[in-house]
């Protein structure tokens, strides 16, 4: 009796006579000069900007945007990087410019500051910034990253990270190795490559959370946003395109919860009364967000083949917009670093690199961290010299020119040590 022959499928069908293949079970092996891990908008930032500095570069980020309802104030510097880098074009369309920022103290206190408004154009720009939408912000970024021919974005996440002398070895969740000089982690509060790094952290939390959401209007925010200082923190209304502006209401974590469960129509007149109707009846879209408040700081910003970028080294309240600006600094110091590095041959994951990059990062970090600490904790405090000394010192700012005008230059872009990519060289058309 013949022999039933051995088959294999191929496409669907069954083709006789061949015998079957177990499947490669090699890795596949990259071999790249930086890899970011994190797909947020700072790890999509540097992702882009390394790429376009000609730097082998692997994003290991999923690619998916998530429904992130809160908003981003990028400022001057930021946006000076963005444009850039070619990455502006994309994103502007879904901006709104802050033309003025306006501080009113609502605490009800005794010592209470005057009513301030900073004009942009008073320190000669169009506006300090522009506010954007996290979600077409990433979907932007994203689509840039896309298209860069010196960066494989690999749609999965960093299952382990091994850091050598000579390189550092991510295996990523799709089975990919990628063997790397340096990583950039921006992977979030909880690092697994700061961890990797053996970097350690110091922390502090506040009795505070922030409830975020978008709401539509009726009269016009003149491209203003609207700081109220309550008891409890700030409350703070910031244009979108259109008659739309984002909250960021500071709260006590129960009333952010409280906020956060009432029905749509109680919330607009909620948010209405104690924006005291500056933007008429307020409408809801689509949905509240709660966040517990907190600070960190990594001891270090860099060793062991791991720089920290954004949440992977730092977080700090959304008051100031100086989140993500601040991350984007990080990314500026980071890419000038390591041009300078491979310029001289050297090795930009190396030691000395990394302690180059710490000290770039710990005046700039520290002093916004600190900065922010010392003004929520002043808003909170119930100590009357603490109150009279806030009261003078916003006074001051709105009397005397010169001071005002150092206040609104240092807030939106830090003096010392600006990177390179932030003082607006001529963007690369190619980009």
């Amino acid at each position: 009796m013949a022999k039933e022959p051995i088959r294999k499928e191929t496409h669907g069908q069954l083709i006789p006579g061949e015998a079957a293949t177990p499947a490669t079970t090699e890795p596949k092996t990259l071999k790249a000069d930086v890899t970011i891990i994190g797909g947020g908008p700072a790890g999509l930032v540097a992702a882009n900007v390394f790429a376009r500095s000609g730097f082998h570069t692997v994003l290991i980020a999923l690619k998916t945007v998530p429904g992130d309802r809160r908003t981003t104030a990028l400022l001057a510097a930021s946006v000076e990087m963005l444009r850039v880098s070619g990455l502006w074009p994309a994103i502007a369309p879904h901006t709104a410019p802050l033309a003025t920022m306006r501080i009113v103290d609502d605490t009800g206190r005794l010592f209470r500051a005057p009513e301030i408004a900073f004009e942009a154009n008073e320190i000669g720009l169009d506006a300090f910034g522009y506010n954007v939408e996290n979600t077409p912000l990433v979907t932007c970024l994203g689509a840039s990253a896309e298209n860069r021919p010196t960066l494989t974005w690999l749609d999965a996440t960093a299952e382990d990270i091994a850091i050598g002398e000579e390189a550092a070895r991510i295996t990523a969740s799709d089975g990919t190795v990628v063997e790397t000089a340096l990583i950039a982690g921006s992977d979030g509060r909880n690092s697994p490559s700061r961890e990797a790094a053996g970097i350690s952290v110091r922390r502090w939390q506040y009795r505070q959370a922030a409830f975020v959401a978008n709401f539509a209007h009726d009269a016009p925010h003149h491209n203003a946003s609207t700081e109220f200082h309550t008891p409890s923190g700030p409350f703070t209304l910031v244009p979108l395109p259109g008659d739309r502006s984002s909250l960021v209401c500071v709260e006590r974590p129960h009333v952010a919860e409280e906020l956060a469960s009432m029905e749509p129509a109680a919330l607009d007149a909620e948010v209405e009364r104690r924006a005291h109707s500056i933007l008429g009846r307020m409408d809801l879209e689509g949905v509240g967000q709660v966040f517990p408040l907190s600070s960190f700081v990594a001891k270090k910003f860099g060793a062991n083949r791991v720089a920290l970028i954004g949440e992977a080294g730092h977080g700090f309240p959304p008051i100031g917009a100086q989140g993500l600006n601040l991350s984007l600094r990080d990314i500026a110091s980071l890419v000038e670093i390591a041009e300078d590095v491979r310029r001289v041959g050297g090795d930009i994951g190396g030691p000395e690199a990394l302690a180059r990059y710490d000290r770039a990062r710990q005046p700039d970090v520290w002093s916004r961290t600190l900065g922010v600490d010392a003004l929520n904790r002043a808003l909170l405090s119930d100590f009357l010299p603490v109150q009279a000394l806030r009261g003078a010192g916003l006074y001051l700012a709105n009397r005397v020119g010169p001071l005002r005008r150092i206040m609104m230059r240092e807030g939106i872009t830090p003096r010392f040590r600006l990177p390179k990519l932030m003082r607006g060289h001529k963007a690369d058309p190619a980009a």
